[in-house]
């Protein structure tokens, strides 16, 4: 026999040895019994901790779900068997403890159906992806918050200035004007860029009905504020929009503040950070709101029996550095189609945003946004038809980029507005631009 046969020969020896030996631990772990830690019946497994039959298993199970106490006729001391086992429930549920089985091993009703359609998807790999009982839950949820606090007819908005149109003389000083202007010669170029902005001519009428796509004439506003402004003709208001637009927004402030305080998640957390999160996300939750009621092919926000455009936060004192990205936004998001529970968890997702300054309990926040998130995109997996639907989560991301940026420079601007007319804008709305605690939630 060659030495490489000698060696071939030796391995199968080996291999042969070890298959043996394997068979011979099988059957002895197959021969030794497997008895309940509770009645002595045939165990099956372990469950909640304990080796026992699937009968003390389903019976742990149902009992420590119940609110009500178990009870033994007797002296507290029946023998469990698997042919007594059913006499006394008090002394069972006392073995199954005393056995080594935990409550909190046992998965709630809701935990059970998650993991029956996990493993059915695991079993089908190709199946439609589904919503959970608990993302279906958490959309009603914000759907009912949104309904009974956002109302697209603005039916509710009542009792605010009226909005003027008009363009009016100021009176004002060089270090006045200078105030006013500064921020259009501060803008980096990037930011005021020549996108399309679409605007309408003063009107004295309530509703602007259309708006046309040229730049130009969105400058032209900015360029007539500024032209009567260095005329040095008096007049008390400089924005003459700036009292209804400040109406309106604190009207969308207090809608906020009611969603949100709608939300479960959001009133467990402590007020501290309530407060944090509010302040962050108020401008956010507007913008998506507005663009509920954008349409994107007159350029105008249709609010009710009022409609506005572009110029309209000129007259309150806008600048474009933040005007064009905020037009911008509104018809990207507009092209995006979303679905009415695609708004809402927008909404709640720019709510529980970890990152916010001022926030304390950053993992608790996170884990519910990142949940909103999952639930967001799996909605989009189950609900839209189109090929290209795995596009549409990264492009409501990008989002949300968009209005970080946004927050800032809206802030930075409402604060320069009270400096050039002070005493018009509410109270709630310097609050929520402010830095320092919001005392009036």
């Amino acid at each position: 026999m060659s030495e490489k046969a000698a060696g071939v020969q030796i391995i199968s020896e080996v291999l042969a040895r070890q298959n043996k030996e394997d068979e011979e631990e099988k059957l002895t772990d197959d021969e030794e019994p497997r008895v309940c830690g509770v009645c002595g019946d045939l165990a099956n497994g372990y469950h909640f901790n304990a080796l026992t039959c699937e009968g003390c298993k389903g019976f742990f199970r149902r009992n420590i779900k119940r609110s009500n106490q178990l009870r033994c006729p007797f002296l507290n001391k029946c023998v469990i068997t698997k042919n007594s086992r059913r006499s006394c429930q008090a002394c069972r549920m006392r073995k199954c403890q005393a056995s080594g089985m935990r409550k909190d091993m046992v998965m709630s009703d809701e935990k059970v159906q998650e993991r029956r359609v996990q493993i059915k998807k695991n079993k089908m790999p190709n199946s439609p992806v589904e919503l959970s009982f608990q993302q279906e839950k958490r959309i009603q949820e914000l759907l009912f918050g949104h309904r009974s606090t956002f109302d697209s007819a603005f039916s509710c908005f009542s009792s605010f200035r009226p909005m003027d149109r008009n363009i009016l003389p100021v009176n004002t000083h060089k270090q006045t004007a200078s105030k006013l202007f500064n921020p259009l010669t501060e803008c980096p170029r990037n930011a005021c860029s020549t996108a399309s902005i679409s605007t309408t001519e003063p009107t004295s009428s309530p509703s602007a009905t259309s708006c046309s796509s040229s730049s130009s004439c969105f400058h032209s506003s900015i360029k007539k504020q500024e032209h009567h402004i260095r005329n040095g003709v008096e007049n008390r208001c400089v924005f003459t929009a700036l009292p209804h637009v400040a109406d309106l927004t604190t009207y969308m402030i207090q809608n906020v503040i009611s969603f949100s305080k709608s939300l479960q998640d959001f009133r467990s957390l402590t007020m501290g950070d309530q407060i944090s999160l509010l302040k962050g996300a108020t401008f956010e939750i507007m913008q998506i709101r507005f663009n509920m009621v954008f349409n994107s092919k007159t350029s105008t926000w249709e609010c009710g029996h009022i409609t506005y455009c572009i110029d309209d936060a000129v007259r309150a004192g806008f600048q474009p550095c933040l005007l064009e990205p905020l037009f911008r936004f509104h018809h990207t998001l507009r092209t995006l189609g979303l679905q009415e529970e695609e708004y809402v968890l927008m909404q709640a997702m720019s709510l529980f945003s970890p990152d916010r300054p001022g926030v304390q309990h950053h993992s608790l926040i996170d884990k519910v946004h990142e949940n909103l998130a999952l639930t967001l995109k799996t909605w989009i997996d189950c609900k839209r038809t189109s090929p290209d639907k795995h596009l549409l989560y990264p492009k409501v991301i990008a989002c949300f980029t968009e209005m970080r940026t946004m927050t800032e420079e809206y802030s930075k601007q409402i604060l320069q507005i009270q400096d050039i007319q002070p005493d018009t804008i509410s109270p709630l709305i310097m609050e929520v631009v402010s830095k320092g605690s919001y005392n009036d939630l």
